[in-house]
């Protein structure tokens, strides 16, 4: 058994982790902190915990919770870790951020996108970006691992073996992305209140959204050269979810006789397949079929799909997670798995719920 700690843990994603790890043979829950709530009984703020966690909430004091486990799971606003992170934590304990802290590299570009100061840019260079199924092998060997944004996990996950095969143009992919309202996190915030929610649909963040960069980090990689693209969020009335509908101009590839054409749905498959048949997560549909929210709900399974428009020349990608799981709790319990050498779906072999 290993030993873990919740920074944030009555948050959502932190109340998220709290039940994941309730069902992982592997792991011990020590620490449930929280900075809003110390010392009130964890069951008190998640009534669903009734009689499940008889422990109290306490405080965020990360020092004094590196030396009494194995692994510190950090949910907390941006800027938190990056604030108190030091080598003498790391030499105590694994640490998996769900912030943006330490996911984008270039300091300057996060405190551009999130309008603070990063108070430990040396952690950047040795922090490992957690999308398991593109840098698995980069996370075993972690001490940081920065656990991907929602928004970015779907993303990023739908376009790219076809940017990394070459099938697209990067340049020209736009995302088009549908989240409940459970992305927000649990603040009590004026825009998320259920009659403003409710029975509404709404962009925000356009053309600014700080996911934005991450995403074209990320795909940058996978191109071998810098990418920008159209990232536009909508606020969804549902509680959890993301549908990412992606857009991207096709590259014509080489055929069998010499000529040069678009990819038919034969290559296009045989890309995603080359980079996600063996991943346990990723769910590539069937032709003719696309994603729904619903029947990702609850999982850490990712379902891609996707259709040629052969009149337009280009593709169109769908992806859909869960964005409390995949899209956070779950992909940092993924990334503790490979760090800890557990099996990798461990404590997530999670049936999606329907309806």
């Amino acid at each position: 058994m290993i030993k873990a700690g919740i920074i944030g843990a009555t948050g959502y994603a932190g109340a998220e982790l709290v039940r994941l790890l309730l069902g992982h043979k592997e792991v011990e829950i020590r620490w449930y902190g929280s900075r809003s709530y110390i010392d009130e009984k964890y069951a008190d703020v998640y009534g669903n915990m009734f009689q499940i966690v008889e422990d109290a909430c306490l405080d965020d004091n990360i020092e004094e919770l590196a030396r009494q486990v194995d692994v510190i799971f950090t949910a907390t606003p941006q800027g938190y870790l990056a604030g108190v992170l030091n080598e003498e934590i790391l030499r105590h304990a694994k640490v998996i951020d769900l912030s943006a802290d330490y996911r984008i590299k270039d300091v300057g570009v996060y405190e551009k996108w999130y309008q603070i100061e990063h108070k430990s840019p040396q952690f950047i260079g040795e922090a490992v970006y957690g999308l398991c199924e593109v840098n698995r092998e980069k996370v075993r060997q972690a001490r940081l691992v920065a656990n991907p944004g929602c928004y970015t996990t779907c993303s990023i996950l739908t376009a790219y073996p076809l940017v990394k095969e070459g099938l697209v143009e990067p340049n020209s992919l736009i995302v088009d992305a549908k989240s409940g309202t459970s992305g927000a996190g649990r603040g009590a915030k004026l825009p998320n209140l259920f009659c403003e929610v409710n029975e509404n649909m709404k962009a925000y963040g356009v053309a600014t959204h700080r996911h934005t960069p991450e995403i074209e980090e990320q795909l940058g990689y996978a191109a071998g050269e810098a990418v920008t693209i159209s990232f536009t969020p909508h606020l969804a009335p549902m509680n959890r979810g993301i549908l990412a509908t992606e857009y991207a101009s096709l590259k014509k590839v080489r055929q069998a006789d010499g000529t040069l054409a678009y990819p038919d749905y034969k290559q296009v498959k045989a890309a995603y397949d080359k980079y996600y048949q063996d991943e346990y997560f990723v769910r590539v549909l069937d032709e003719g079929v696309y994603p729904e929210t619903k029947w990702v709900e609850g999982s850490n399974f990712v379902d891609i799909g996707f259709k040629i428009d052969t009149r337009t020349g280009r593709i169109v990608m769908m992806g859909a997670i869960d964005n409390l799981v995949k899209g956070a709790a779950g992909q940092a319990v993924q990334n503790m798995n490979i760090l800890f050498g557990f099996a990798e779906n461990e404590g997530l072999k999670l049936v999606p719920m329907f309806p």
